[in-house]
């Protein structure tokens, strides 16, 4: 789990500098292409360390001490990795629910925001229902909190 935390931002930099650079023309597209495979190399790598990483490990080193002491250390390394890998997950998936939604939200609140006001220049009777459309815009944070909750709630 941890190597998925280390990999996460180097991922997302390059994701973001890949998008960036992709606005300019045929050297932006080779650079989108790189930063692809750039991304394609993490992943595998960090497939590979959370496949080779976990309870199994555990399980091998503890067999050398013993048949009973080894299957008790394994039991309860498995049980430990299983309760702490779990909660920890709905943690990063709260965070991610909650930082997903409320970017979305600011987003369109952004765009929604922006043409209330240029209508409500013009007519200035649309103001109810202008603020309808940016408080729905809003209420994505709400649902992605509550989902945030909810997570946090299981672990």
């Amino acid at each position: 789990m941890a190597a998925w935390l280390i990999g996460l931002p180097f991922i997302v930099v390059t994701v973001v500098a890949a998008r960036l650079a992709a606005r300019h023309g045929r050297r932006g597209g080779y650079a989108l292409a790189t930063a692809g495979l750039m991304v394609a190399i993490a992943g595998a790598v960090l497939l590979a360390a959370a496949l080779t990483a976990g309870p199994a490990g555990a399980a091998t080193g503890a067999a050398a001490a013993g048949a009973a002491a080894a299957k008790t250390a394994a039991v309860k390394a498995a049980s430990a990795a299983a309760g702490s890998g779990g909660s920890t997950a709905a943690l990063l998936g709260a965070a991610i629910a909650v930082a997903g939604s409320t970017i979305g939200a600011g987003i369109a609140v952004a765009y929604t925001g922006a043409a209330a006001l240029a209508a409500m220049s013009e007519r200035p009777e649309l103001f109810g229902r202008a603020m309808v459309i940016v408080g729905l815009a809003e209420g994505i944070a709400i649902y992605g909190l509550i989902v945030g909750i909810i997570l946090i709630g299981k672990a």
